[in-house]
């Protein structure tokens, strides 16, 4: 197929409950969505950058600099046969993970309704319903962090990521323990801490967690090692992990147990199963983390959550969670049994509303 136009939307959308991390506090979601045309069908990706520098030193800023300027002028054009096909010709660009990963998806999509083909089936999904858990905010006070946790254990929840940071952590982390003895738990640190809080990870470590995400530097693999050496709970990383040569380096050091995956931190679907096939021969678990994604990125959530080493839930909660309307359908529901039903529709199984796309847009 050749790729005759590429069009950059940046939306924004309010979320329906505020979303703290150690980076601050969210009121809205800002992303740059990327529509890309071929033979009467549109392609579309989603670009999981924020407003600012805090969990990855992209933005929506420059990625709508680096794809406007650099990577759509590479790709118009180009005839393409796979999405794999769209990497080649971005190779010559530095980083920027994000946007790079938003057009490989669009390519994904464009490619998927061409071939009249669902996305996990080309990826080689196994499953029909993804095991989900959510992942809840930091809250003003215990008795409203506990509160926010009922909310959506009774919403059918089986799983909880509590966001963790300094000041903020063992005592939260105990009382919601205390109240659910046998609920899946875990902690999110988003690099907050340093080595010296090994006092509070080992408190930790007597909690029953499922894992701790990324406590120490954003870029760091060598401590995290030896943080894990100390501790009984799984390290899982993170914003550590940004390639699949980042995860073959951090499991060779035992700088983690399990992997996090997301497609926008690590460049795209094409990476993402590459560090998912890694860590299945090496017998590592991984999940699939979420960015506060449209329905758009959520879709290739799930496709790639039904790859077979996807054994933890992950962070893809119900459309309903955070968008009281999204941008494209149809919505995601949470099934009763903690999951949540993987598209089958052609490329990403979900189509844009364009009312509503016209309505977010900024510009």
């Amino acid at each position: 197929m050749k790729i005759e136009r590429i069009e950059l939307h940046l939306i924004r959308l309010p979320l329906v409950h505020p979303f703290e991390t150690s980076f601050g506090r969210a009121f809205e979601r800002p992303c740059v969505l990327v529509a890309m045309h071929s033979e009467g069908l549109t392609g579309w990706g989603e670009c999981v950058a924020g407003d600012g520098p805090w969990y990855s030193s992209e933005t929506v800023e420059t990625a709508w600099h680096i794809l406007r300027d650099f990577m759509l002028p590479a790709l118009q054009g180009q005839a393409i046969q796979t999405a794999a096909d769209v990497l080649p010709l971005l190779e010559h660009i530095r980083g920027h993970q994000m946007a790079r990963a938003a057009l490989e998806m669009a390519a994904w999509d464009l490619l998927g309704k061409a071939q009249n083909t669902a996305l996990a089936t080309m990826l080689g999904g196994v499953r029909q319903q993804v095991s989900v858990g959510v992942s809840i905010g930091i809250e003003p006070t215990i008795a409203e962090q506990l509160a926010r946790v009922e909310q959506y254990v009774n919403a059918g929840y089986g799983r909880v990521k509590l966001k963790i940071k300094p000041g903020w952590d063992v005592e939260p982390v105990r009382a919601i323990r205390e109240r659910w003895p046998d609920l899946r738990l875990q902690v999110d640190a988003n690099s907050a801490y340093t080595l010296d809080a090994l006092p509070i990870f080992q408190e930790l470590d007597q909690v029953g967690l499922l894992l701790i995400e990324q406590p120490l530097n954003h870029d760091d693999i060598v401590e995290h090692a030896r943080l894990q050496q100390q501790l009984q709970t799984p390290i899982c990383l993170d914003e550590s992990i940004q390639s699949p040569d980042h995860a073959r380096w951090a499991l060779a050091i035992g700088a983690c147990r399990i992997i996090n995956i997301k497609v926008g931190r690590v460049g795209g679907l094409t990476a993402a199963k590459a560090i998912h096939d890694l860590c299945a021969a090496q017998q590592v678990p991984v999940w699939c983390g979420g960015m506060l994604e449209t329905n758009i990125g959520r879709a290739a959530n799930l496709a790639l959550a039904s790859l077979p080493n996807f054994t933890l839930p992950g962070d893809i909660s119900a459309s309903a969670r955070y968008y009281r309307e999204d941008i494209a359908a149809p919505d995601f529901v949470l099934n009763t049994d903690s999951t949540v039903t993987v598209p089958t529709g052609p490329g990403l199984g979900v189509e844009v509303i364009p009312a509503r796309l016209a309505a977010a847009r900024q510009r």
